[in-house]
């Protein structure tokens, strides 16, 4: 895994460095072949209160968390066990769903990297702005998937294609805490 790391309002020291490679390097032992992705890792400061956050976008699986404590090799430590939990708990997912279908038991471990396009547009400001626009491609899954990867985001909706009808559909989590569906007619 290839690192960047970025420090806002601190310095990324070589100690610091060292530390978030060696702990996030222990998530490798989870895949047969060492993922290709990049790990991007934000260190901020704020009040005296450390954040860390780690993103890694693999195929069909990004695994994302993000911590706050006083001390920053504790908020470290806890991210990393963050994202031990996501992967260990789609692991089981993705081999129970596959067990079911037939499939090989270790489909996790050929997860790669994917490739993500962000792009900004600015608009006079007469017209509706829109600060962001995202492109990325849609992976076939089923509503189970696609929940379990918004959570995983931490996001309130996720946009996805179906992998049994084609179409794209798109989860949400209402405000009772269950999981909408929106398909088209």
């Amino acid at each position: 895994m290839k690192y960047n790391i970025r420090g806002e309002n601190v310095e990324v020291t070589s100690a610091i460095k060292e530390y978030v490679e060696r702990k996030i390097g222990k998530l490798e032992r989870y895949f047969d072949t060492t993922p290709t992705s990049d790990v991007n890792v934000n260190i901020s400061v704020y009040n005296d209160e450390q954040q860390i956050e780690v993103t890694i976008p693999m195929t069909n699986l990004l695994l994302r968390a993000e911590e706050h404590h006083l001390d920053l090799y504790a908020a470290i430590d806890l991210v990393v066990d963050k994202l031990e939990r996501q992967i260990r708990k789609h692991k089981t997912k993705v081999n129970r769903k596959f067990r079911q279908q037939g499939a090989p038991k270790h489909v996790f471990a050929e997860l790669e990297r994917e490739a993500i396009e962000a792009k900004e547009e600015h608009y006079d400001d007469d017209e509706i702005e829109i600060v962001r626009t995202k492109r990325f491609d849609l992976k076939p899954m089923d509503s189970e998937e696609a929940v379990l990867q918004m959570d995983m985001l931490g996001h309130a909706f996720f946009v996805f294609e179906n992998a049994i009808t084609g179409t794209t559909n798109v989860v949400y989590r209402r405000r009772d805490g269950r999981y909408g569906l929106i398909e088209p007619s």
